[in-house]
Parts: structure tokens; sequence; C-alpha cells
């Protein structure tokens, strides 16, 4: 009770806040900053998030995670748990720039979240464990912003620390990542351990004062003839590293002679250009919970980061027209299914008609500024901004937002034009899968949801709570793509798919909290895959008399071993004439049941990959209907894979433990009786190691419990999917056995 009047008095005092915060004008492409804040779990992204907005004057005290009171983390379920679990946007103004700011999870079971938000971003934040350096879900985020081709800065923080290694981190960012850092800042301590910077282009010192929360820090130019040269050296390294890859910036160097003679403004310019061109990464340093080198961090957002109108370009062909990209969806008790769109062509208005990807018209209500879970409703926004539109009730993460079909189909062709009059490449063959890439993000942006590693059965409360558990895992699974949610009609139960046990339990606790159903799950499940064990071939004659109408279909199918394609057609000269003749809806039809029964195989119903459908010939009888014919592709296929048999695929997952020296031989007696490959042992510091291991997941139940006991509470872990492998015929065994519940 005490805690629900603290919160209750908590949530009012915030709204009194926002209702007297600066207020922010509209602002042209050019003064907005779209980014995200990316960093393995706890690397400090939430707090750092919070001292920007507080810094920014957007919320008048500190929130702190330990104390469940910041402004991104709103759910129930992260308060209590100190962990971000759902990406969360935020909207504040500084020096002039708004900026609009994702906070992500770095949790693995929730990396879709990650996935989704960078779709709206231009730039991001990478934060760095200044004690840790790159970690296993540093080297994920990484991959995911160089997949979308985002420039980015490194933050390194916890700083403050006295086990914190800024050379390290540097090292780790060069060897794991592949990255060209550029050190802006140097760190250094005064004789009673307070952190403060050296700035290495204006060659300053800067220091904080903790007695206004960091609000006000002190620029001093550096005096003292050692640490004066040391700046100077690195300064000289700064300009020559960079004028190496940006070619104004060279010219300067070699008309002056002297690395002494570039001015501040030309650095600044050239790390600019060679960071929009994701040349070389800046990075800077501090301290997020002690208020330390936040503000140079936004600083550098408004330098560094690219604005709206330098990305993007792929969406010129819409030109005036407007295009908008849907990255989340959220559900508000009061305001119903609310919209998060990044707008990357001309102007939303409250009331306008919008067309999405699906073909579905629907009216934008309203539109709000995004500050997480508090809204403040404005007319419209234009190119370049994010904002939380409601009213769209069909629109789903990853659609398209245009005014109207004939808007679409005049950006499709004017993408056309402009890529057919475009000079040839030099590498045709790279080119076309360019373009490929770029033409699905223009035209068709769903998201790849990553497979499913956990599977368990989900009961309602009572039978009275069925129909509004379903609506609410609609709405769930809509939030989050990467929840999967299905029925078996085997054992006629509801069955839930996610990303690991902690993605799981935050679903259960959802239902609960958010939605008042209290809801069982089953036990959990290993999802495994299947694949066939050779090659194998049948033909299939099925014929039925259904309400009057004779059904004929005659099918020869064959199953081989593929990873790239899942169905094809058999071009050999005696079938070339019978599937040449075939209806491209039949053929369509029954393509759709054939890839249908690979979803579920017969060993355990695992998802059967790696294997082609192949068409050999197939006679469909006058009057046949397509679900006949999709229900005989289907048997066929599932008659192939009963005959030929199949093999068990279990998920492996990669895994990071770092424990002191004189637990680690214990750890890894524990490992081996896991069936893990232990990959690479190192040194971490003076006193722990590092263990670098592939295991299988149905062998990990319960391991972060066990390492703690197994090392006093002194070891950490890391755990991410790594894919899938074969069993042997024992391990497999077992594992049917554990799927059809006899273990």
């Amino acid at each position: 009770m005490q805690y629900s009047l603290l919160h209750a008095a908590f949530r009012g005092y915030r709204l009194l806040v926002r209702q007297h915060a600066h207020f922010i004008k509209r602002c042209y492409s050019g003064d907005i900053r779209n980014i995200g804040i990316l960093a393995h779990i706890d690397a400090g992204k939430t707090t750092t998030t919070e001292r920007m907005l507080f810094y920014a004057g957007k919320t008048r005290s500190l929130g702190e995670v330990h104390r469940g009171n910041t402004v991104t983390d709103y759910l129930t379920q992260e308060r209590e748990r100190g962990i971000t679990i759902c990406s969360s946007a935020v909207t504040f103004g500084w020096n002039g720039k708004r900026i609009n700011l994702l906070d992500t999870p770095g949790h693995i079971d929730f990396t879709m979240e990650v996935e989704q938000s960078l779709y709206a971003v231009d730039g991001v934040i990478i934060v760095l464990d200044g004690t840790a350096g790159v970690e296993a879900q540093t080297v994920t985020v990484w991959t995911q912003a160089d997949k979308h081709k985002l420039p980015r800065l490194i933050f390194v923080n916890k700083m403050d620390r006295p086990d914190a290694n800024f050379e390290k981190c540097i090292d780790d960012l060069k060897t794991k990542l592949d990255a060209k850092p550029i050190c802006l800042q140097i760190p250094t301590k005064n004789i009673d351990g307070q952190l403060g910077l050296y700035d290495v282009i204006t060659l300053e010192h800067l220091t904080w004062e903790q007695k206004d929360f960091g609000r006000i820090y002190n620029k001093v130019k550096v005096e003292s003839s050692d640490a004066l040269r040391k700046l100077q050296d690195k300064r000289s390294e700064l300009i020559d590293e960079l004028s190496g890859i940006d070619d104004e910036l060279a010219e300067v160097v070699i008309s002056t002679e002297s690395f002494d003679n570039v001015s501040n403004e030309l650095i600044v310019q050239a790390l600019r250009r060679a960071t929009c061109n994701q040349k070389v990464v800046p990075v800077l340093l501090g301290s997020a919970y002690k208020n330390i080198g936040i503000q140079c961090l936004m600083d550098a957002v408004n330098a560094y980061l690219p604005t709206p109108g330098e990305r993007n370009q792929i969406y010129n062909c819409f030109g005036n027209d407007l295009a908008g990209k849907v990255f989340k969806i959220v559900h508000d008790k009061q305001r119903g299914p609310l919209t998060l769109v990044r707008l990357i062509r001309g102007e939303l208005k409250r009331g306008m008609r919008v067309l999405s990807s699906g073909g579905q018209a629907e009216v934008i209500t309203k539109i709000y500024e995004p500050l997480a879970d508090e809204y403040r409703e404005v007319n419209s926004i234009q190119a370049g901004d994010v904002a939380i539109c409601s009213g769209l009730k069909s629109t789903v993460t990853g659609d398209l937002l245009t005014t109207s079909h004939t808007s679409l189909k005049n950006a499709q062709k004017r993408y056309m034009q402009s890529r057919d009059t475009a000079a040839p490449p030099k590498d045709i063959e790279n080119d076309d899968d360019d373009e490929l890439d770029v033409s699905h993000e223009l035209f068709s942006i769903e998201p790849k949801i990553p497979d499913a590693v956990y599977f368990c059965s989900i009961e309602p409360p009572s039978i009275s709570a069925q129909t509004a558990m379903e609506q609410a895992l609609k709405q769930l699974q809509r939030e989050d793509p990467s929840l999967r949610v299905s029925y078996d009609s085997v054992t006629g139960q509801t069955v839930l798919g996610g990303m690991g046990e902690l993605h799981m339990d935050i679903v259960k606790s959802r239902m609960l909290t958010e939605y008042k159903i209290d809801v069982d799950l089953g036990p959990l499940q290993i999802a495994y895959k299947e694949t066939i064990e050779a090659p194998s071939k049948t033909t299939l004659s099925v014929e039925k008399e259904i309400a009057g109408s004779k059904q004929n279909v005659n099918i020869t199918l064959e199953l081989v071993n593929n990873q790239s394609e899942l169905f094809s057609l058999d071009k050999s000269p005696e079938n070339l004439q019978n599937l040449n003749a075939l209806r491209p809806r039949i053929l369509q039809v029954l393509r759709k049941g054939a890839t249908a029964a690979l979803e579920r195989g017969p060993r355990v119903g695992g998802h059967v990959v790696d294997t082609q459908i192949r068409l050999h010939s197939i006679t469909v009888g006058r009057g046949t209907a397509d679900s006949f014919v999709m229900a005989a592709a289907a048997q066929c296929v599932q008659k192939l894979l009963s005959t030929s048999g199949t093999r068990l695929l279990e998920p492996i997952m990669t895994i990071q433990i770092v424990a002191p020296n004189e637990r680690i031989s214990a750890i890894m007696a524990d490992l081996s009786r896991r069936r893990a490959l232990i990959k690479d042992v190192a040194p971490k510091g003076d006193r722990n190691k590092q263990i670098f291991v592939n295991a299988p997941l149905a062998e990990l139940s319960g391991y972060s419990s066990a390492l703690r006991t197994i090392s006093s509470g002194t070891a950490s872990m890391t755990m991410q999917p790594c894919g899938f492998s074969e069993m042997n015929a024992v391990d497999e065994s077992i594992a049917v056995r554990r799927a059809q519940g006899l273990d």
C-alpha cells in the first residue's frame, strides 16, 4: 500500500513537471537527431538516458534504476527487475536541436525490440561498461547497427570505478568489432579519486560539480607542461588519422604543413563527415551514475551524428508525398493501440487518412510527442520526426504508411526509373543484391523475426477467461513480434514460443498485471528443429466425393536436402509439359499446402528445415477445389517425412562466463557434464578469467542459479543463441522422450 501511494504521488509529480517543462518548437529536419542507445545489459543505457532528460530540462529530478523511478522503464516488470524490457521513445531539446531518443533493452531475450527501433533512427550511441569492455550483447547490437548502416558514437561508462580500463575498451573495439575508434577524451582523476576528462580537440580539462547533480561543469585550458604535451600529441594523432580518411582535412594539413595550425572547427567538420560515412567511431567517456560526461555526449550527438535529411535518400522517390515507417506498437489502457511512426517524407496531420502496407485505409485520430508512457498532443509532425499516433487499429510493425495506392505506385515507378538511369556499377552481381535489399526496405519492411528457442502451453484460469486471454495475447504479439502464438490441433492447447526463460516469464507477468488474467504456463520445452535423413520421392493419389462433387488429385513430390530454396519444380523433359500446363493458382495453393506441412515434423513436432520440396508432376481433376489440392499436397509431404525419417537439430547457445581464477576448474568440470564445447579461456584483469563456451540449450535449464552456487555468487554470465546442431542417437532418444513427457 505504501509503495502504491508513493508511486501515485511520483507519477502525479511527473505529470505536473511535464506541464511546466521547457517547450520544444517543431523543428526542421536539419535540427533533428533521431538516435538509439544500445548496449549490453547493465552497461548503463537507461541511467545515461535519465541524465540526458534531466540536463535538457525535461525532468526535474534524477531517475534511478535501482529506485524504480526512471522515465523510460515504466513497465512494472522493468521497475521490479531493474532492466529494460520494451524500447521507449523520449524527445528533448539540446542546444537548439531536437533529439528523439530510443532507449532499448540490453537482454538477449528482447533483441527484437532493438531491431524494430533501428528502423527509426539515423545514428546510435553504444554504451560500454568501462570495467568490462566489449561484451556478448555489444557484439550483437553492433552487428545490428552494421546491418542498418548506422553511424555511431561510443560512450565508455562507469569510468569512475577503480577497475575501469579505458585502454582495454579501445583495444576491444579494434579487435572484437573491427572498428576504428577516435578518442575525443582522456580520463583523469584527482587526488580524491574524482573523475575528470581531458578534451583532446580543445586541449581543456573538464570537471563536474556534484552539488548540483552535475549540471555545472568547468572547462579550463590545460597549462601543465606534461599534461599539455600529452594532449597535443593525442591531438596530432587524431588529426593524422582523420587526414588519412578525409580529403578536405588532408589538403589543409598539407597547405599549413603543421598539425598545430589546424583549427578545432576543421577537425569537428572532418570528424562529422567521417562518422556519417561510417569510417570512424568517435569515443567519449564518463560516468552516468556520477553525473559526469553526459553534456559532452549530447554535444557530440548534435555535432557528429547525421540529420534525417542526410540519410534515407532512397525515399526521395516519394517526393513530397507521405512516407512513414511503423517501428513499434504499444497498447494504452485509455488510448488503445498507439503506433510509433518515423516520418520519412511529407507531413503527418491529425485526422489524416493513411494507407498501410497491408492495403488497409485508416484515420489518424491524434498525434502525440513521445516521452515514454506520457504524451503531449500535437497537431502535426514534419518529415524526419518521430511521433505516436492513435487510431491505427490494423497497422502492424514494419508497415509503410502512405496516403494512397497511387502515391505508392508513383514512388515505385520513380524508384525504378532512377535505378535504371543510374551509372552501371562495377560489381553487377553484388549491386543487384543491394538493389533487392533496398527495394525490400522501401516497400516491404516486415522485420525478420528470430526463431523461438523455447515454447510452452498457456491455459486461462477458467473457460470464461479464454476469450480475454486470446485477445490479450493478440495485443502482446502485436507489440512484440518475437512472441509466437499458435494453436496445437493435436493437444487442443494454445502454445507460446519465445526467446528465452525471461521472455516467457515477462509474458506471464504482464498478463496478470496489465490484463488481470492469472494464466498457467506449462513446462518450458526446447524448440527443436528437424531435417530429413535422406532424399525421398513418392506419388499420392487421392479421390473423394464431397457434397456430390468428385475431387481427384494425383501428385508426385520429392524431398531433398537444400538450405536455400524451399520449393522448386522438376524441369526434366518428361515432366516439363505437365508442369507448364499448370495454372498459376493451382501452383500457388499446392506450394502453400506443401510448405505448411514442414511446420510440424514427425518426431517432436519441430519445424523441418534445410529441406526442399520438388514437384515432379500433378494431375487435378475437373471441379476439384483448391482446398482439396492444398490438403493433398500437405498429406503427400507428411507421408514423405514419415517414410524417410527425420533427424533432430537442437539449439546451441554461446555462453560467456566471468569468474575468479580459483573457481574456474569447478565451473569447467560442471560444463563438461552439460555437453559443452569450451572455445577459449582468457584472462580478464588480474583476478578473473573469461570462459567462452558453446552448449546445448537443453542442458542449460537453471544454469544461472547453478553457476551462482558453484562460484558462491562471484561469477557472472551472458547467453545468446548461435544456431542449431545435429544430435547423436543417444541424446536424440532422450530429447524425444522428454518432448513426449516420458522423462
